[in-house]
């Protein structure tokens, strides 16, 4: 069985909305969630200062969920739903090949 992670970078005023939807999806695995912080393509956003350019690093969440290629979809989408405010910064979703994956609990491979 092929496995694939779904990463994103979110809005942490969307954590809510996302944890909603994910558990909305059934037999959804869990989530991982982790601190992170950057800033959108300069030339999408008008200049505002110096000072502003130097310090423009917005708070974010990303977003990791290791699902069976089934459920890539589901989950892909309940994170753009969740988390689509239509504004730039809102974030980005993608999908990564899994390899091989194993339980630390007892270093079995995870199929």
């Amino acid at each position: 069985m092929m496995m694939k992670e779904i990463r994103a970078i979110v809005r942490p005023s969307r954590l809510d909305r996302l944890r909603a939807a994910l558990r909305d999806i059934p037999n959804f695995p869990g989530v991982t969630i982790f601190k992170a912080e950057g800033f959108t393509a300069p030339a999408a956003v008008d200049k505002r200062t110096v000072k502003d350019e130097l310090t423009d690093f917005s708070d974010k969440l990303m977003v990791c969920v290791i699902v069976e290629e089934s459920m890539v979809e589901p989950v892909r989408e309940a994170i753009v739903s969740a988390c689509r405010t239509g504004q730039i910064g809102d974030g980005l979703v993608w999908t990564v090949d899994i390899g091989e994956m194993h339980r630390i609990r007892d270093g079995g491979a995870v199929s």
